[in-house]
């Protein structure tokens, strides 16, 4: 069974915890992401989304100089490099989440996203199931 790891990309950007939403959002323009991780010294503190910044900063009129710890998610579900990439695809469908962090030993090792999984012929229809179960909305979900 192929493992998260052959699938998860490696070069992610990241964001620290001190710096703006500004900064965050300058860098998912540049990157073409929705979604940074948070870290300080490569340990993962969490994740900022596009959402985060329109959500919890824009419509509560925070000034763009709010640092990146006030709006990020820092509750966020992790896996490790070895999970089993299936595995790793009905756990997205169960906690719906499009992007998963990877991590070893609290440290940021990649992450992986339904679009990383969809490449992946063995996993390409757990990928389109993952996304129907994430786009579900919540009362009508399995």
């Amino acid at each position: 069974m192929s493992s998260i790891q052959n699938v998860m990309t490696t070069d992610v950007e990241t964001c620290r915890p001190d710096e703006t939403i500004s900064d965050a959002a300058m860098k998912m323009k540049q990157y073409h992401v929705g979604a940074i991780p948070v870290t300080q010294e490569d340990n993962l503190m969490g994740m900022i989304t596009d959402r985060d910044i329109v959500v919890r900063c824009i419509a509560e009129q925070k000034p763009e100089s709010t640092p990146v710890s006030e709006v990020m998610s820092s509750q966020i579900i992790t896996a490790e490099p070895d999970m089993d990439i299936h595995q790793a695809a009905k756990m997205m469908a169960e906690k719906q989440i499009r992007r998963l962090p990877i991590v070893e030993n609290q440290r940021l090792v990649g992450i992986a996203s339904l679009g990383d999984l969809a490449v992946d012929k063995q996993t390409d229809a757990e990928a389109s199931f993952a996304l129907s179960e994430i786009s579900e909305r919540p009362e009508v979900h399995h």
